[in-house]
């Protein structure tokens, strides 16, 4: 299947999803949210022959979180495009991840701010490029953490070093990250989907319905979906 705002591989039992809005650092559309959702439910579909998912990006980024042009659009009084609801359609995806049967790779390429960022926390397992980069830009925009990563971030690194990152929105760079715990590795850019189709073949090697219940087991506790009220309701201050 074919999709516009992403695209799709299966190579032996590995499924590929590349965001694919490069021009933009595959900043989250309702069209980007929409076709990430479906082609999860294709790989889905596709449990036990379909054992390990790689997420990435197309260009210079990973995901740059969510697509602004509809606040945008009305600010200048021209109204948001239509479908444009980033509070309903992207903070689902990170839950989404958690329960997929798959494990979920995140090969982060580039930039990976906001939901992006967000995104990656949710995936089970990160590889950066060392030209990756990591912001919880959320207090930018006058925001708290979402899309579970208000959650995620404790988790992975601390309360402390999850407060640096969510107080001052700062970019820190793929080095940093891996030292305190945010990714798994970071290996050359050349590199990336190279050590990502590694370490998926390997997972993929190993009894599928076992594989699915270890993650099942690990995720126990962080669903996230406790985590969206939470950031919702702590959203609410800020919002007009």
């Amino acid at each position: 299947m074919s999709y516009e705002n992403v695209e799709v591989e299966r190579v032996s039992h590995v499924g590929i999803i590349r965001l694919n809005r490069p021009k933009l650092l595959n900043a989250l559309s309702p069209g980007l949210c929409l076709d990430l959702n479906d082609a999860l439910d294709e790989f889905e579909a596709d449990f036990p022959d379909l054992r390990a998912i790689i997420l990435t990006g197309n260009g210079r980024g990973f995901c740059s979180g969510a697509d602004l042009s509809g606040q945008i659009a009305a600010a200048n009084g021209d109204g948001p495009p239509p479908g444009y609801n980033p509070r309903a359609l992207i903070p689902p995806l990170a839950p989404r991840f958690r329960r997929m049967s798959q494990p979920i790779i995140a090969a982060v390429n580039g930039v990976a701010a906001g939901a992006g960022f967000s995104l990656s926390l949710a995936s089970d397992i990160r590889i950066a490029s060392d030209q990756a980069r990591f912001a919880s830009i959320f207090v930018k925009r006058a925001l708290v953490p979402d899309t579970g990563s208000s959650e995620s971030m404790v988790d992975l690194v601390g309360l402390g070093i999850a407060s640096e990152m969510a107080f001052t929105g700062r970019l820190f760079d793929a080095q940093w990250a891996l030292d305190k715990g945010l990714v798994n590795s970071v290996v050359p850019h050349e590199r990336l989907m190279d050590e990502a189709m590694a370490l998926a073949n390997e997972i993929a090697g190993n009894p599928p319905l076992t594989v699915r219940s270890a993650k099942k087991l690990l995720n126990r506790r962080f669903w996230l979906e406790d985590s969206l009220a939470h950031e919702h309701d702590a959203n609410a201050p800020s919002m007009p």
